[in-house]
């Protein structure tokens, strides 16, 4: 894919959602690692609703140390694995205390060195809470970056390398969320939504889906691209 239609594609994301974000719900940077952590293996949905209940009661490092581990685990356990999640959540919360006087660092060394948190977490903290112009590759990212001839690769890592190199600068900030909510809502896994797609004539996938097509979104297209659980991906 040149640079040409790259541009062309950003240009048409921006067109339709002029100013991307999360669909987390934080309100602040400690908000939203909290509910990044939480995420894995969950539905941002199913996350919103655990962290409405978590932060009325605690919203900062010292509060959900004050809860302890069972009382986290009390609000979370809608969650799934919340067992492990609610442990990494007090350990991060106690490094924090100890060694970032309860603040977010804005450093990837240091957001990745906090227990439960790896390099697609410390992305989307750094992207989303600070402005860095990074790219978290979730499943949904990995997905529309291969299918589309966006930026092909066999892992999260060489996805994110490829991205970060191509996509053109003045769209690099917002990159990251545009390519996640198509992924969710219309470059689906199983039946992507090929026929109302904005830049279906500039994607480079051969097996769109006809827009006279009738599946179930169970049924696997013929040329499935490549997959990654969250737990791969966060590795």
């Amino acid at each position: 894919m040149n640079k040409t239609k790259r541009t062309a594609i950003f240009e048409r994301l921006r067109q339709s959602n002029p100013a991307p974000t999360t669909e987390l719900r934080y309100n602040s940077a400690f908000e939203l690692l909290i509910a990044v952590i939480l995420s894995a293996q969950a539905t941002d949905k199913g996350v919103n609703k655990a962290t409405e209940r978590l932060f009325a009661v605690a919203n900062t490092p010292a509060a959900i140390l004050a809860l302890g581990e069972d009382g986290l685990k009390a609000q979370i356990r809608t969650i799934g694995l919340f067992n492990a999640k609610a442990k990494n959540i007090i350990a991060t919360c106690r490094k924090l205390v100890d060694e970032h006087g309860g603040e977010v660092p804005r450093e990837r060394a240091a957001l990745e060195a906090l227990p439960g948190v790896g390099r697609k977490t410390a992305n989307v903290v750094l992207n989303t809470a600070f402005g860095e112009p990074t790219i978290a590759v979730d499943t949904h990212i990995f997905r529309v970056a291969n299918r589309t001839g966006l930026a092909s690769g066999k892992t999260p890592l060489a996805v994110e390398q490829r991205l970060l190199r191509l996509v053109p600068t003045p769209f690099l900030h917002d990159a990251h969320h545009w390519l996640i909510l198509h992924g969710r809502y219309c470059c689906k896994a199983r039946k992507p939504n090929c026929p109302n797609c904005p830049i279906s004539d500039l994607c480079e996938y051969r097996q769109k889906t006809p827009a006279d097509l009738k599946t179930t979104p169970a049924e696997p297209m013929s040329q499935p691209v490549p997959e990654l659980s969250d737990r791969a991906i966060e590795r």
